[in-house]
This record gives structure tokens, C-alpha cells and sequence, in this order.
């Protein structure tokens, strides 16, 4: 017989396993990750603070110029935090809150 399962658990099972593929054991940020992840947005100032401190891309993507000719390039290094997604995804809401329920343009926030 099979058992159902909830749909919430279900796809948290499998935000899991599509964060990290190779390790599915042991995560000693997941304390960190639920708790970023848990953050409901319910307050414009809030949501605003969220928008003015996560940025939308990354600030440390960058060409090198000199005299007109690209000399390297700095990729994102953004992904390198092991809550990037926690934190691009609690950006998302703060922008979803202040667009859907207080119906602001958040066309400031958006690179």
C-alpha cells in the first residue's frame, strides 16, 4: 500500500537534494538554512532593509579595463556563501511582499 506524502515535505526533500547533490548526509549549516529560510516577510521596513542589504547580483563581478581593453575578469564570487540560495530566495519574498501585498514599484531594487 502506498503511504501520501505532503506535498511540503515532499518538495522540501527535494530542495535537499537539489542543494547539495554529492552529500546528502550530515549539513552543519542546516541549522542556518532553515532558519533563513523560515524568515516570513510581514513588514514594509523589513522587507525594504532586506532589499537594501541583499543585493540583486553580485558586487564582485567585475571587468578589469585599462585603456579601453578588458585585462581579466573577476567573476561572481557570490555562490561561494553556502547560504547564497537562502539569502536570494529571502530577497525574493521581501520583493513579492512589498510588490503583491503593499503594492510598491520594487523596480529599484532590481538590477
Amino acid at each position: 500500500m502506498a503511504t501520501l506524502t505532503p506535498i511540503h515535505e515532499h518538495d522540501h526533500h527535494h530542495h535537499e537534494l537539489v542543494r547539495n547533490p554529492r552529500r546528502p548526509g550530515f549539513d552543519i549549516l542546516s541549522p542556518l538554512r532553515q532558519l533563513v529560510d523560515s524568515i516570513e516577510v510581514q513588514d514594509r521596513k523589513i522587507a525594504h532593509l532586506f532589499c537594501q542589504l541583499i543585493p540583486c547580483c553580485c558586487p564582485f563581478e567585475r571587468d578589469v579595463n585599462l585603456f579601453g581593453r578588458v585585462l581579466f575578469h573577476i567573476p561572481a564570487l557570490c555562490k561561494l556563501n553556502p547560504l547564497y540560495n537562502e539569502f536570494v530566495f529571502l530577497r525574493f519574498r521581501a520583493l513579492s511582499f512589498l510588490a503583491d501585498v503593499c503594492g510598491e514599484d520594487v523596480t529599484k531594487y532590481i538590477c
